[in-house]
């Protein structure tokens, strides 16, 4: 055996074994209990970051770990290749955005393969290609001729620089999260899914989900946002349209002073067509985020209309106002407003001089002093006409039965959630399959005839905006069902489209169909893991995606993910790594210096999996060190030429039984510490524990040698899920030729944890003085006599009187003297 740890070397050569053999290709077995593990896989950006490198690593060390159980396992990975920073590099480089995103996916496939991970390269995906994106064509035109799918004019989030609607999530403090423009509110014709169809199954289920973060779960069910509340109606003086509105407090409608209406209201645009002023306000409402994070923090603006709305049970008139914190698509775009007991009601009215008028008091007969602010708890209710005396609870329901007996009112559960827009208008990303007809008005394309392609050589200009929309030949068409002229949607899916259900065709990358009875063999995934910023929407994506496909026949399981781990981020100097703040480590200038299992021991030992990981050079030299250290010990042993004697637990020494111990106890902490706690640092620590004891235990006799032995292999297979390429090597330097992946994990022996001997503490007085071993089975006058010969102890008793003598079983000895 070579001296010196080689890594480049030995992880070139294993590599090279794993894809001969295939090692790691999986095949659906009914015969084997299954295990799918997953990370979220990458956007190919050009380099793979060191929060990839934690992601990856984790899945890795689970699958190897999972195979080692005897699981058939499954873990692939691909490439969420669609979106608009691909797009944005193209412009700034002058190339086609698919041309920049295949040559980036094959520099990331080589690095990924570099670091050794366990994937079934066989079932790689990218979601750019045709025959991926195809599937999901098919659904939408499946789903839209059900009604699940619709096109409406809806208040998004607009960039004017990168030409596109963004999500909510994707405006940070009213500005673009990629170009930093300030976005402004537009009304567009999207496309949506109705996921609100699904909100109380996606909320019920989380239920299920008994293997996710808490936080998680906690954070998916208040974005879908179930509340039970009463819808009302507020006519409108001059005989317009009633105001709708929704309400979880009826207790408070005697107390409406005001009623606020989104900018983009239909009243809104008709006081305005002779105010200007209240014109030219609305235009500038057009400039605000319709992100709600945003809107809680705004400053709060409006404007009144002049429109009165007629209260449904006092009859007064309060006044409409223009309110920038109302969003159109909201509700109705409406909301009753009562100052004195909401804080946003209570400081926009402060900031109007509009009336506040106390409804709720506290039970308890002390004072709340709304002028100062707003009373936002429940109570008891006064100035409400025949409702005064009634707790906040009883007055709901009294509320609601009086206006619904006026036919102005019902009981309504609604939910926070609202449907999916899932159209962008960029280029780079999945063509939308609609053909839009002056006869026959919007139409699916035909099943015959997907995909639309989406033209990947194309030329851009300095202009900003999708070149399919400026391309004859990709948007005029002829209608299917009438065969006249026709023209193509030029928008594309929100690439959150193609990352709800890559999962599933992972199962069946092949099929000539969406996905096939592959698919449910391996789902649900039965290990995922990702960052926490994908807590709520990746999740709930793919959560309502796996029930549309199940509703399809596609599958037979209600969720996608079993148990899920989010990893924390990946820290320098106290802030997360970003090219942007210049504090990056590149992975692969570690990997050529260090080799890959120490890039991933470190990674992996640096912090639990769960919490941030700070980075520390120091600690990479560390682990590197500790893998010289692991081969020093598999050479020394492997110096002496001398055969190895089986091993026989009955002639064991004392010591000997103490080294075996020490190893079993290990199995078991590893064991546990990865199958299912997932703490893979103290997993290493427990192996470098037990390396200590052996470098220490220096037996050349011939039970020594072999319980040495039994140490060492175990080790290596303990460690082989972490450092794969050192531990193979490792192994067949050992004498073995079997893969590691395909060893059975080490199996506790429960007779090695058995002790012959125990250790007790002897104390003087209290204080500690002594240590010694005896005989689990020693009786008390035998511990006894055995803490007083101990020499240590005689010195401190030496000239004293022993007054007493406090043995405490299997803990310690307390001799009281003066």
């Amino acid at each position: 055996m070579n001296e010196e740890y080689k890594a480049q070397q030995i992880e070139e050569k294993i590599q090279k074994i794993w894809d001969e053999k295939s090692t790691f290709r999986a095949v659906e077995d009914p015969a084997k209990e299954k295990f799918y593990c997953l990370s979220m896989f990458p956007y190919p950006s050009g380099r793979l970051h060191m929060g990839h490198v934690r992601n990856y690593s984790i899945g890795d060390v689970i699958s190897r770990f999972q195979r080692m159980q005897g699981k058939n396992v499954l873990q692939p990975m691909g490439w969420d290749a669609f979106g608009l920073p691909a797009e944005n590099a193209a412009m700034k480089n002058k190339v086609a955005p698919a041309k920049w995103t295949y040559e980036n996916i094959d520099y990331m496939r080589e690095q990924l393969k570099r670091l050794g991970f366990a994937y079934d390269w066989d079932r790689e995906i990218a979601t750019c290609k045709p025959e991926y994106y195809r599937w999901e064509q098919w659904l939408f035109t499946r789903l839209f001729k059900k009604g699940m799918a619709y096109k409406k004019t809806a208040g998004v989030n607009w960039c004017p620089h990168d030409q596109t609607v963004l999500a909510n999530e994707q405006v940070i403090e009213g500005k673009c999260w990629r170009c930093d423009t300030a976005v402004e509110r537009r009304e567009i014709a999207q496309w949506f899914m109705k996921i609100t169809d699904y909100a109380e199954q996606l909320l019920n289920d989380i239920d299920l989900l008994e293997d996710w973060p808490e936080q998680v779960r906690t954070m998916q069910r208040n974005w879908i946002g179930r509340s039970q509340g009463v819808e009302l109606q507020f006519e409108v003086a001059g005989g317009d349209a009633p105001l709708t509105v929704y309400t979880t407090r009826a207790d408070t409608l005697m107390g409406v002073t005001y009623v606020a209406i989104a900018a983009e209201h239909s009243l809104a645009k008709k006081a305005a067509e002779s105010n200007p002023v209240l014109e030219s306000f609305i235009q500038a409402c057009k400039t605000t985020s319709v992100a709600e994070a945003d809107i809680a923090t705004m400053e709060k603006k409006g404007m009144a209309t002049g429109l009165m709305a007629i209260h449904p049970l006092n009859g007064e008139q309060v006044p409409i106002w223009v309110a920038n914190f109302v969003l159109i698509d909201y509700g109705s775009g409406a909301v009753m407003s009562v100052p004195a007991h909401d804080v946003r009601d209570y400081a926009f009215a402060k900031a109007y001089g509009l009336p506040i008028k106390q409804v709720i008091y506290p039970a308890d007969g002390s004072d709340a002093l709304v002028q100062q602010e707003a009373y936002v708890e429940k109570g008891v209710l006064k100035n409400s006409a025949e409702f005064d005396g009634l707790s906040s609870e009883q007055a709901i329901d009294a509320i609601a039965a009086k206006l619904a007996s006026l036919n102005k009112g019902e009981k309504q559960i609604n939910y926070r959630l609202r449907d999916w827009g899932v159209s962008r208008q960029r280029y780079w990303g999945t063509p939308i399959p609609i053909i839009h007809c002056e006869k026959c008005g919007t139409v699916a394309v035909p099943e015959d005839q997907l995909p639309v392609v989406l033209p990947e050589d194309v030329a851009y200009g300095d202009d900003v905006g999708s070149p399919i929309k400026k391309m004859p030949s990709f948007y005029e068409t002829n209608c299917p069902q009438c065969g006249g002229k026709a023209e193509r949607e030029t928008d594309t899916f929100d690439t959150f489209f193609e990352s709800s259900w890559y999962y599933a065709r992972f199962a069946c990358p092949d099929a000539e169909q969406m996905l096939d009875d592959r698919a449910r063999y391996w789902a649900p995934v039965d290990q995922y893991i990702g960052g926490i910023e994908h807590a709520v929407l990746h999740l709930l994506y793919a959560r309502f995606f796996h029930k549309l496909m199940r509703d399809e026949g596609l599958l037979d399981s209600d969720e996608p993910f079993k148990r899920l781990l989010t990893q924390g981020m990946v820290l320098k100097d106290g802030s997360k790594m970003s090219k942007s703040k210049g504090n990056t480590v590149d992975p692969q200038q570690l990997i050529e210096r260090y080799g890959a299992d120490t890039v991933r021991l470190f990674i992996l030992f640096a912090a639990p999996p769960d919490q941030s990981l700070e980075w520390n050079d120091e600690g990479v030299d560390g682990a590197a060190r500790f893998l010289k250290r692991l081969w020093k010990l598999v050479a020394t042993h492997l110096a002496d030429q001398s055969a190895i004697a089986r091993l026989d637990t009955a002639k064991l020494t004392s010591e000997q039984k103490n080294i075996r111990r020490k190893l079993h106890e290990t199995i078991t902490k590893v064991t546990d510490d990865i199958g299912r706690r997932h703490t893979f640092n103290t997993a290493v620590a427990a192996n470098m524990e037990l390396i200590n004891e052996l470098v220490k235990f220096n037996d050349d006799s011939e039970q020594g040698r072999a319980v040495t032995r039994e140490a060492i292999e175990n080790i290596v297979l303990l460690l082989s899920p972490i450092v794969p390429h050192i531990t193979q090597q490792l192994w067949n330097e050992l004498g073995h030729v079997e893969m590691l992946a395909e060893m059975e994990w080490p199996l506790c022996d429960e007779s090695a944890l058995v002790r012959d001997e125990i250790e007790l503490v002897i104390q003087v007085n209290g204080k500690l003085r002594s240590k010694i071993n005896v005989a689990v089975n020693a009786d008390n006058k035998a511990v006894e006599a055995l803490a007083m010969a101990d020499a240590k102890i005689a010195a401190n008793l030496e000239g004293k009187t022993v007054r007493k003598v406090i043995i405490v079983p299997g803990r310690l000895v307390n001799i009281v003297a003066n």
